[in-house]
């Protein structure tokens, strides 16, 4: 029974990971690894300051990676995923407008 539950989950999870890679998916893969660099971003500068901080490079990566992520949604398809994206972008762009109009004086990177 547990081997015929981890043959299922194992083909499962191949034909996902596996055997559907197309650029698309590798773009996709791109994206999400570039909107994920924000957090490692925001973690060590909290972790260098001993205080929870949010850097100008973490709107930077929120922009590319939630850019990349909208076009990979389009590609796909996706509506409920553009929406999200299309939102996300729009407020990262914001965050980013005001620590330029501050002098660029985000938190430490």
């Amino acid at each position: 029974m547990l081997v015929d539950l981890a043959r299922t989950v194992g083909g499962y999870l191949h034909d996902v990971f596996v055997g559907n890679i197309d650029i698309g998916i590798l773009i996709g893969y791109t994206a999400q690894g570039l909107f994920s660099m924000r957090f490692v971003v925001q973690w060590i500068a909290s972790e260098r300051a001993g205080r929870s901080v949010v850097p100008t490079t973490f709107w930077v990566f929120s922009i590319g990676g939630g850019l990349m992520l909208l076009g990979y949604a389009v590609y796909r398809r996706d509506p409920v995923f553009i929406i999200g994206q299309a939102f996300g972008v729009f407020v990262y762009l914001r965050n980013l407008q005001f620590v330029l109009r501050s002098g660029g004086q985000g938190a430490p990177a």
